[in-house]
């Protein structure tokens, strides 16, 4: 039988961060309302396009498998944030980091998508179709933020995280997966104008993010729990048997309350957005990657990973992971270096959102 490992992990995080305290010179609010309600204290801000932080993820990932770009059977990327959206920013990746043998598709399923992706690319090594996957999600949220709008703009932040996935004679990896949607949900977590529907019809692309927290919660926890209880379910196994649990990192009140709904442990849960805030789709990939460096994860562990995103989607993942949890190899590529904070990077993407809007006006 054919099995889908994990062989290669890396993350790519911006050295420019933005505190609680620096939103507070842009909007009204205060750092104690920002922990209190997210659990986020500081998030990281980009200044090189979505593309070339899954460059860096990517080439690390590499790295970490000790495999060459030209063995990559697939690239399958996901993001929200599209540096273009024909042709797709997997195409841009195959190019970068010279996969030329790579078919090549990016995949939105909001903050799911990460997951949306390892599964479906799974199931084709399982099925031996392909035998070796670039799986990465990146993310340049803060290129969407309207950062007048504290129910959102607190929340997010930028990264990007990428696993090699490989068939395997070795009984590890993938070997449950649920995927989902909740129906009529879309307009609670929605990105209106940013799309061709408001270019077809000679909009500005005023952007901004239609953000109904309470409902979203709400939907967050129950999608998220039942696709957690029906892949334990389905493979056999209970909640005894998983050893870490990866959330998507949305919220700390979310995480909490689906940890609750489960009866898990705390202690089996990695938390990054304290320090990372709301990547999207590269959350767990990111989540993971500071596991294995921090030694919690451990050879043959049973590692459950869940997610939710707009739409609203949900999913979660079982793997049991192999035997090895230290990379094979390693690289010295790193983003270009800036001297600018995070907030002089919003403070500029706050001048151009004003200059365009002044154009329309």
């Amino acid at each position: 039988m054919t099995y889908a490992q994990i062989t290669g992990w890396g993350s790519c995080l911006p050295p420019a961060r933005l505190t609680n305290q620096d939103i507070t010179s842009v909007m009204e609010t205060s750092e104690e309302w920002i922990v209190e309600r997210t659990g986020i204290k500081t998030r990281r801000i980009s200044h090189v396009k979505n593309a070339d932080l899954a460059h860096v993820a990517s080439v690390r990932a590499l790295a970490c498998a000790d495999i060459s770009a030209l063995d990559i059977d697939v690239i399958a990327f996901a993001t929200t944030t599209p540096d273009e959206v024909v042709p797709n920013t997997a195409s841009m990746l195959q190019g970068a980091i010279g996969a030329t043998n790579a078919a090549c598709f990016d995949l939105n399923a909001a903050c799911t998508g990460f997951l949306y992706a390892f599964n479906m690319i799974s199931e084709m090594i399982r099925g031996g179709s392909v035998q070796t996957v670039l799986v990465v999600g990146s993310e340049r949220l803060s290129s969407l933020m309207n950062w007048s709008r504290r129910d959102s703009a607190i929340l997010f932040g930028d990264g990007a995280g990428a696993v090699v996935v490989q068939a395997s004679d070795q009984e590890s990896g993938f070997f449950q997966g649920k995927l989902g949607c909740i129906e009529n949900t879309r307009e609670l977590l929605a990105i209106p104008d940013f799309g061709l529907d408001a270019i077809a019809e000679h909009r500005p692309l005023d952007i901004t993010i239609d953000f109904h927290g309470r409902e979203i919660f709400k939907n967050a926890v129950t999608g998220m729990a039942k696709a957690c209880t029906d892949v334990i379910s389905q493979s056999g196994l209970s909640l005894d048997d998983i050893d870490l649990i990866i959330p998507h990192q949305a919220n700390a009140r979310i995480i909490e309350a689906l940890i609750k709904r489960l009866g898990a442990d705390m202690e089996k849960v990695v938390v990054t957005l304290d320090r990372y805030a709301n990547t999207s789709t590269s959350s767990i990939p990111i989540a993971l990657c500071e596991a294995l460096e921090q030694g919690r994860v451990k050879p043959g562990m049973t590692i459950l990973m869940a997610a939710f995103g707009a739409g609203l989607t949900w999913g979660a993942t079982l793997i049991k992971w192999g035997d090895r949890i230290t990379p094979l190899a390693s690289t010295d590529i790193d983003l270009p270096p800036t001297d600018k904070t995070g907030l002089e990077l919003i403070m500029e993407a706050i001048a151009v959102r004003a200059n365009v809007a002044d154009k329309f006006r």
